[in-house]
């Protein structure tokens, strides 16, 4: 599979999948997440997007036989894991993609916590203890940088000037450097 950038006359990125008969595929699955050619992660969003459906569904019609408690476990293990899964690759994404998996968010929590379309939701997920996508997706993200200390680099490493944010050790993580030979990933 070969993926376009916006800019064309950038690098290009090549996926070699081993026993591939077609290289010209749109999209593909890989790892639970449907990466597709523009790195746009529309068809994956498209595929969260049905299945949080289907558990507003569900949860719309457990409401009125279940505690908040248990819709909340509902919510948790049907809604909120698919909701997580893989954020830090597709969390960032545009926005008109993510907004409408947001919308269905916040109306699952309206659901659980029997409230009106209309009321704003900054309460209702501390309510319920959950964050929202936005701040699950910076949440990840927090937490990948800390288990992967190790691949970044702090400012003392990257130069020896003496300014006054070298010798903090507090956020000045700099992402890795990738250089432009290695654009083909391989997978086995």
């Amino acid at each position: 599979m070969q993926c376009r950038t916006k800019k064309q006359n950038k690098g290009k990125i090549q996926i070699l999948v081993p026993n591939s008969i077609n290289s010209n595929i749109n999209s593909t699955k890989v790892l639970g997440l449907i990466i597709d050619n523009s790195l746009s992660w529309r068809d994956h969003i498209t595929a969260i997007t049905s299945k949080l459906n289907k558990a507003c569904y569900a949860i719309r019609l457990l409401k009125p036989f279940l505690t908040m408690n248990t819709l909340r476990v509902i919510y948790f293990s049907h809604a909120h894991s698919v909701l997580s899964y893989g954020i830090i690759f597709w969390g960032n994404s545009h926005a008109h993609h993510t907004n409408s998996i947001f919308k269905i968010q916040k109306r699952i929590v309206r659901i659980i916590t029997n409230s009106s379309r209309h009321d704003t939701c900054q309460q209702l997920f501390k309510h319920l203890q959950t964050l929202s996508l936005p701040s699950q997706y910076i949440f990840s993200l927090l937490v990948f940088v800390i288990k992967n200390r190790d691949f970044f680099h702090s400012n003392s490493e990257i130069h020896n000037l003496n300014t006054r944010y070298n010798r903090k050790p507090t956020f000045t993580f700099h992402k890795p450097y990738i250089s432009s030979e290695r654009s083909a990933v391989f997978w086995q």
